[in-house]
C-alpha cells in the first residue's frame, strides 16, 4: 500500500502553474467539475509512483472515479491534444529523434479489447517503444507509441512528417537509410546521421560538432522514465499508456 500524501503531492501542479493548465483543460472540453483538480492530481500522482488505480491514496477521492475520467479523457485523445495546447514557441532550428525500449509489465497484458495493444516480444521480453521527437531546446514535441519489436527506420518517415521545415534532423546510426535522407532533403534540412561501418560513402560531410547535441533527446527520455507509470508500462491499452506519455510530455512544457 502507498502513503498517502501529507502536503503537496509530487509533480503536482502549483498554485501558480494550475491555471495555465485549468484553461488548457477547459478549452478541451474537459468539465469544470468542482473536484477538477483533485482528479488531475490524483492521475499524476499515479504517472509519478506507477501504482495500481486502485491503490490511489483516499485523499484524491475515489479510485474509480478518477480512473473512468482519465480513460474517456482518453478515449477522445484530450490528453493529447492537452499536450499540444502546451507547446509554445518551440525552437524548429534543429530536430532530435530517438527511440526506447519500455519494459511491459506483466499487468499490461490480456487487454479484453482484441485490437493491438503495442506490446511486441523483443530480448527483453514484453516491450513497447517510444520514439520521441525534441525540439533544439530538448523538449518533447512529437511521439508515436509502437511494438518493442519496431525497427526505428520504419516509424521515422511517419514521424518527421508531422514535423514543421528545419535546418537540421539529428539521429543515431540506427536511422542511417538512404529514404529517411531523401526525406529529410525534401524537408530543406540537412540529414547528421552518422553512416554504418560497411557504408561506402563514409562520414566525410558529417557534422559531428552538432551530433554531440544528440543528448538532448536521450535527457528527454531520461526525464519522462523518472516517471514510473512511463518507464514501465502498466496500462493495458494502446491509448491510456499514449496518454501518459502526452501527460509526461505536456508536464515538461508547463513551466515554460
Amino acid at each position: 500500500m502507498f502513503t498517502p500524501p501529507t502536503k503537496r503531492v509530487c509533480d503536482a501542479p502549483t498554485d501558480e502553474f494550475w491555471p495555465k493548465l485549468e484553461k488548457i483543460l477547459l478549452q478541451e472540453a474537459i468539465y469544470n467539475k468542482r473536484n477538477l483538480r483533485m482528479t488531475v492530481e490524483g492521475v499524476l500522482y499515479r504517472m509519478r509512483v506507477g501504482c495500481p488505480w486502485r491503490d490511489l491514496p483516499e485523499v484524491f477521492g475515489c479510485w474509480n472515479s478518477i480512473y473512468k475520467r482519465f480513460n474517456a479523457w482518453s478515449s477522445t485523445n484530450k490528453w493529447s491534444r492537452v499536450f499540444k495546447a502546451l507547446i509554445i514557441d518551440p525552437d524548429w532550428e534543429w530536430e532530435f529523434i530517438d527511440g526506447s525500449y519500455v519494459k511491459a509489465h506483466q499487468h499490461s497484458t490480456g487487454a479484453a479489447n482484441k485490437k493491438p495493444q503495442a506490446i511486441g516480444k523483443s530480448r527483453a521480453g514484453n516491450t513497447t517503444k517510444i520514439h520521441l521527437d525534441v525540439d533544439g531546446c530538448g523538449l518533447p514535441v512529437e511521439f508515436e507509441i509502437t511494438d518493442g519489436d519496431v525497427n526505428d527506420c520504419s516509424v521515422a518517415p511517419e514521424l518527421m512528417a508531422k514535423l514543421p521545415d528545419t535546418q537540421a534532423i539529428v539521429a543515431d546510426k540506427g536511422y542511417d537509410s538512404e529514404c529517411i535522407r531523401e526525406q529529410i532533403i525534401k524537408k530543406g534540412a540537412r540529414a547528421v546521421i552518422p553512416r554504418k561501418r560497411n557504408s561506402l560513402k563514409g562520414n566525410a560531410d558529417m557534422d559531428w560538432g552538432l551530433y554531440r547535441y544528440r543528448h538532448l533527446v536521450e535527457n528527454a527520455f531520461a526525464r519522462l522514465k523518472q516517471y514510473r507509470a512511463i518507464a514501465t508500462r502498466y496500462d493495458k491499452l494502446k491509448r491510456n499508456y499514449e496518454s501518459m506519455v502526452a501527460i509526461a510530455c505536456g508536464y515538461l512544457w508547463l513551466s515554460m
